[in-house]
C-alpha cells in the first residue's frame, strides 16, 4: 500500500486510474476466481476522483490524516456495509444495511474505497468458500484447488492484485487459513481488539485485515482497532503486553497429520527464526484438542439463529450443524464452554514459559475447490468439518491474537502459511516477530500471472 501511496502523493498514479484498473482486473479475472459478490463499479469510481482533487488541493500532508486516501480495499460479505448488500453467503439474506459495520466506517474515514463484497461461506460456517449463492472461490495460484475460507473471497482478491487489502473474519480460522493457502498475510486480533458488530453471541469471532504485507496489515490494523459501543466486548479494551525481549522463547509445534511438503516449507520459518537469535523449543500439542466443544458451542450458536421455516433456503452442510445444536442441552453446552476456559487457563500457563508459539497455519495443502475438507472430513453429517485445521480454531476459543504468513512454496508451486500466536494483548508482539520473519523469509512471487495466464 505504501507504494502506491507514494505514487499517488508524487501525482505518478491518479486514484481513479488505481480504482479503474483494479474494476478493469476484477472483470477480466473473477469470472473463474470467484473473489467477489458484488462491485462497487461507478461509485468506487466517484470516490476516486474525490480523492484526486483533495489530493491536488492539499498535496501530500493529506495522507497525514487519511492515510490510505484512494487505497482499494474490499470486504468480506459478512460484513455490513450501507451502500453494498450484505447478503453473508446465504439465501435467506440480501439486504442492504442502513449504516456501514464501524471497522468499514473506519477504513472510509481514513480514505479506503471499498471495490466490493467478497464471497464467503453461509454465515461463514466451513473452512471453504463454498454456498449456494456464488460459485466456489478458487485459489490463484491453481484455478483447481480452494482458496479456503471462510474469507476465500478475501484471500483470493488480495492474491490476485484485486484491491490492496481486505476486510475478514475469523470464527474459527475463517481468516488465516485462506490466507495460507493464498500466499498473504491474515491477522487475527486479539479478541474484541476490533468490535464485532453485530456481536456474535458465541464469542468467537474476530474481524482483521488481510494484505500481501506484514506491513500492510499493520497499517490496515491500526486504521480499525478500537472500541465501539455497539460490541461491547470491545469497550472493555484490550491492554497491550509490555514484551520487549529481542530474543524471543518460541515454542514450535507441529500437528498431527501436518503432510510432508508443509512441514518442510513450514520449517523454512522455524529455521530463520532460530537464525535470528530466538530460542526455539520442539514441543508436542500443549493442549487438548477443543474440537468437540468448538463444535457444540458453534452448533448451539447456529441454531439459536436458524428457525425451521428457514430449513429449505440453508446449505445442506450448515443444517447438518443447525439439527446438531437442537439436540443439545444447556447442561452440554455449559461443559463446552468449561472446556473453552480451561482452554484459556492452560495457554495462559504456556504463554508464563513461551513468548510465541509457532506452527504450520494449516496441515495440509489446498483441497479441491467444491469441497469443506479433506476427504475424512468432508461429509457434513459427520461434524468434522473444521477439524482438519487443528491449529486455527484453538485460538479463536482462547481470543489469542494469531497471523498467519507465508512460509514459503511446496515443490507443486502452492503456498504454505506459518503461524505465530502471542499471549491475549500481545498483538505488538506477534505482528512485529511476524514483520521480522517475513523480511528474512523474503516475498512470495505474485499469483496473478498464473490467473491470467488461464484466463486468456
Amino acid at each position: 500500500m505504501g507504494d502506491i501511496r507514494d505514487l499517488l502523493a508524487r501525482g505518478e498514479l491518479s486514484a481513479a486510474d488505481h480504482v479503474q484498473s483494479v474494476l478493469t482486473a476484477i472483470q477480466k479475472t473473477d469470472i473463474e476466481l470467484g473473489a467477489f459478490v458484488s462491485v462497487a463499479g461507478d461509485e468506487a469510481v466517484r470516490e476516486a476522483e474525490l480523492a484526486d482533487a483533495r489530493i491536488r488541493e492539499e498535496g501530500p500532508a493529506v495522507f497525514d490524516r487519511q492515510p490510505l486516501l484512494g487505497i482499494t480495499v474490499s470486504v468480506k460479505d459478512l460484513i455490513q456495509t450501507g451502500d453494498l448488500p450484505t447478503a453473508r453467503g446465504s439465501l435467506l439474506e440480501n439486504r442492504r444495511p442502513r449504516a456501514d459495520a464501524p471497522s468499514v466506517a473506519r477504513l472510509r474515514a481514513a480514505g479506503a474505497i471499498v471495490i466490493g463484497k467478497t464471497t464467503t461461506s453461509e454465515y461463514g460456517w466451513s473452512a471453504s468458500t463454498v454456498s449456494r449463492v456464488a460459485p466456489p472461490t478458487r485459489n490463484p495460484w491453481d484455478l483447481e484447488l480452494s482458496a479456503g475460507g471462510s474469507s476465500g473471497g478475501a484471500a483470493a482478491a488480495v492474491a490476485a492484485g484485486l484491491g490492496s487489502g481486505a476486510l475478514g473474519t475469523d470464527g474459527a480460522g475463517s481468516i488465516r487459513i485462506p490466507s495460507a493457502f493464498c500466499g498473504v498475510v491474515g491477522y487475527k486480533p486479539s479478541f474484541a481488539k476490533v468490535p464485532y458488530v453485530p456481536a456474535c453471541a458465541d464469542r468467537l469471532s474476530h474481524q482483521g485485515p488481510i494484505a500481501r504485507t506484514v506491513p500492510d496489515v499493520i497499517e490496515l490494523a491500526s486504521v480499525i482497532t478500537g472500541g465501539h459501543p455497539q460490541d461491547p466486548d470491545s469497550m472493555l479494551g484490550v491492554h497491550e503486553l509490555p514484551r520487549q525481549r529481542r530474543r524471543l522463547r518460541i515454542g514450535w509445534i507441529e500437528f498431527p497429520g501436518t503432510s510432508p511438503e508443509v512441514r518442510r516449507v513450514s520449517e523454512q520459518g522455524l529455521d530463520a527464526l532460530a537464525a535470528q537469535g530466538h530460542r526455539v523449543e520442539r514441543i508436542e500439542v500443549p493442549f487438548r484438542d477443543p474440537y468437540p466443544a468448538l463444535v457444540d458451542i458453534l452448533a448451539a450458536s447456529d441454531a439459536a439463529g436458524t428457525s425451521p421455516a428457514d430449513e429449505e433456503w440453508c446449505d445442506p452442510g450448515r443444517l447438518a450443524i443447525v439439527r446438531h445444536g437442537r439436540t443439545l442441552s444447556a447442561a452440554t453446552v455449559m461443559r463446552a464452554e468449561e472446556v473453552r476456559l480451561a482452554l484459556r487457563t492452560t495457554l495462559h500457563q504456556i504463554f508464563d514459559r513461551y513468548d510465541l508459539l509457532a506452527m504450520a497455519t494449516v496441515p495440509i495443502e489446498p483441497i479441491d475447490p467444491h469441497a469443506i475438507g479433506p476427504d475424512w472430513a468432508s461429509r457434513p453429517e459427520d461434524l468434522l468439518w473444521l477439524a482438519w485445521t487443528p491449529a486455527a480454531y484453538p485460538f479463536n476459543m482462547t481470543g489469542q491474537p494469531a497471523v498467519s504468513l507465508p512460509a514459503g512454496l511446496t515443490r507443486a508451486g502452492l503456498p504454505v502459511g506459518l503461524q505465530l500466536v502471542g499471549p491475549f494483548g500481545a498483538d505488538d508482539l506477534v505482528l512485529s516477530a511476524a514483520r521480522r520473519l517475513e523480511a528474512d523469509l523474503g516475498p512470495l512471487p505474485a499469483a496473478p500471472d498464473r490467473v491470467t495466464e488461464r484466463i486468456l
